[in-house]
């Protein structure tokens, strides 16, 4: 009685945490209520993670509460010490985390032997279905492989993948760029084939362990195969479909160890990001395949920075641009991950703020899907300095009112406004659908450099008739237009 008692109390515990998760992730479909989803999800983290030690009587209370101290601290440093332009960086790392977690549990059931407990479920379900004890001990042994091998062969690839993706996010040299060995797609066929050639080996000798670690060295390989030919342009799509990786293998791990609120968990996580990984393909008008193993840049036919500048660049500066700011009554703000780098987030609202109380200006801000390094990284960006969410408008939204707007100012971005998609059908950008910046009166463009963007090629929008190149770092560029404005 008293068994079954605590295994209600249990199953409900994990019911409540998964109810958590549900609403967590909804509260993060909207910034307002995105604060609250996070808490809601990491409460019910905390509310899995404890009914799990507890009932299985891993850890004493003192250990529990010292590793949720330290857990705690980690956490908050990271918090207060990560800037917002490594957030993409961050999200890698936890995506590895979550892999090599699901490596590691999966590891120490198929090592130790499988759960017995576990086991003893799938061969009284398997004797209610087939009748044979025999069989049905073998069936449950092989179940519980089949969960632990494709939980390591996940978790080794998003590991090894998520540490290569922080690596060319974070411009780490030691991180090789492009196809760094000879026929490397036909090498990734072959890792594929191998590992799962090991998986079905693990299957029918789960006794012998070193067909598993086999899974996990060739799975880690093909983690950094797969992700080292991706180029940066694309590190969004990899980021979103690494994080998906890292879902399916925890829901994996949840049927090795029957844990129900694992595989709920992962589920969630697997699915939103495969969902979210489809956002960005057609974000950019590319497949999932095309991405992954094909590498956007520049072509024979692809036209030189000379042929697009030379002669046709028209610098500006702070005082110039608050002239045109004066007298202009709609003005559209475009950020790339230029804004991020040059942490500038807050001046361009300070400037929003100004055209719109002192002008009389109406400022909205026009976001790519893709901007910067990780989905909604410019939206995280603007929120963090207070701008109204409305204010914040997707491309498909703006883009029927691009003919109207006095100014677009561009910071940062460079192929999410390059109208060659548009124009060029031979361009690597071809079809991806852009922000129609040129269409406005006067496109201000905001850079350090003339340099190009993630696609490698030139953007004639900064050689257009209708757009001034206002040279410098982003968030010093602003400060100066709001002094000029101040002084108007």
């Amino acid at each position: 009685m008293l068994a079954a008692s605590n295994a209600l109390l249990i199953n409900g515990a994990y019911l409540l945490a998964s109810i958590l998760f549900i609403f967590g992730l909804k509260g993060l479909t909207h910034p307002k209520t995105a604060v609250r989803g996070n808490l809601l999800g990491a409460l019910g983290m905390l509310v899995a993670v404890g009914v799990t030690l507890l009932d299985q009587h891993i850890v004493s209370f003192p250990v529990m509460i010292a590793g949720l101290v330290i857990g705690a601290g980690i956490g908050a440093f990271l918090a207060i010490r990560v800037e917002m332009t490594g957030m993409p960086e961050l999200v890698a790392v936890f995506n590895g985390f979550g892999g090599v977690a699901s490596v590691f549990v999966a590891g120490a059931w198929m090592l130790s032997g499988g759960d017995e407990g576990f086991k003893e479920g799938l061969v009284r379900g398997a004797r209610d279905l087939i009748g044979v004890e025999g069989s049905a001990a073998q069936i449950a042994l092989m179940q519980g492989t089949i969960a632990a091998t494709a939980s390591a062969l996940i978790g080794g690839v998003t590991l090894l993948g998520s540490l290569v993706a922080y690596g060319k996010l974070a411009g780490v040299k030691w991180v090789p760029e492009g196809e760094f060995i000879p026929a490397q797609k036909l090498l990734n066929a072959a890792l594929v084939l191998l590992g799962i050639f090991l998986c079905y080996q693990s299957v029918i000798n789960p006794d012998n362990g070193l067909f598993f670690l086999g899974i996990v060295l060739v799975s880690c390989i093909l983690g950094v195969t797969l992700v080292t030919p991706i180029g940066g342009a694309d590190m969004p799509v990899v980021i979103a479909l690494l994080n998906s990786y890292s879902g399916l293998a925890a829901a994996a791990t949840g049927f090795v160890i029957s844990n129900n609120v694992l595989i709920i968990a992962g589920s969630l996580v697997g699915a939103s990001g495969l969902i979210l990984t489809s956002i960005m393909c057609k974000a950019m008008n590319r497949s999932l395949a095309n991405v992954m193993f094909a590498t956007m840049g520049p072509s024979s036919s692809t036209a030189s920075a000379d042929d697009v500048y030379e002669g046709k660049i028209k610098s500006t500066s702070g005082d110039e641009v608050a002239m045109l700011l004066e007298t202009s009554r709609r003005v559209v703000i475009i950020p790339g991950y230029g804004m991020a780098v040059s942490q500038a987030q807050h001046a361009v609202r300070d400037l929003a703020n100004l055209l719109e109380s002192k002008f009389g200006a109406n400022v909205d801000f026009a976001i790519h899907p893709v901007a910067g390094r990780m989905p909604g990284h410019m939206n995280v960006l603007l929120a963090e300095a207070n701008i109204p969410y409305d204010k914040l408008r997707e491309m498909d939204d703006i883009n029927p009112e691009m003919d109207q707007v006095d100014v677009a100012i561009v910071i940062g971005a460079n192929d999410v406004v390059n109208p060659v998609a548009r124009t060029d059908p031979s361009s690597p950008i071809a079809g991806m659908p852009i922000i129609d910046v040129d269409k406005a009166r006067t496109v201000i463009v905001i850079k350090r450099s003339l340099s190009p963007g993630y696609a490698g090629i030139p953007n004639p929008l900064f050689a257009a008739d209708n757009t001034l190149m206002f040279f410098g770092d982003g968030k010093k560029a602003f400060q100066e237009m709001i002094e000029a404005l101040k002084e108007a």
